[in-house]
């Protein structure tokens, strides 16, 4: 027999499973609905008009999740991600009245980045160097090829 490690066996990183998927969703519609619908006593969160929960990713355990979260606009995204973070008991109960689990997972909140880095994709893509090595000119941006008229 050989001998394998668990390094190894545990090398690749394994894709949510479709109960982690529907658990996530779940969590980050309770959360939205917990925010908009107010109820939250911290000062840094009062002020703030809407914050997107845009993800919650929940470990295979459905133990722990983390929810991304981004308020319009961006602004005082730290001490808002701070606020939620110490509001994560309050989240936790509301989520325990409405989630049919044996444990309610412990959430946390983080700010999604992923706004910041498709604009900066899309920045790159927009780059003369880009452009010309795609082939497409500004002119073309605004055309439809499959649209021509004879």
């Amino acid at each position: 027999m050989k001998n394998r490690s668990k390094s190894a066996k545990n090398a690749g990183a394994q894709p949510p499973g479709q109960r982690q998927l529907r658990v996530g969703e779940r969590i980050r519609h309770i959360l939205s609905d917990v925010m908009r619908h107010g109820g939250l006593r911290d000062p840094d969160l009062q002020n703030t008009s809407v914050i997107t929960v845009t993800a919650v990713d929940i470990g295979p355990d459905l133990q722990n999740a983390v929810a991304y979260v981004m308020p319009l606009g961006g602004e005082n995204a730290d001490a808002i991600v701070a606020a939620l973070n110490r509001a994560a008991g309050f989240f936790r109960t509301e989520m325990a009245a409405q989630l049919d689990l044996r444990y309610t997972p412990k959430v946390t909140f983080k700010i999604d980045r992923s706004f910041d880095e498709a604009a900066h994709i899309d920045k790159l893509l927009g780059r003369y160097e880009v452009r010309k090595d795609t082939g497409k000119n500004e002119d073309d941006a605004g055309t439809d090829d499959d649209n021509e008229t004879a």
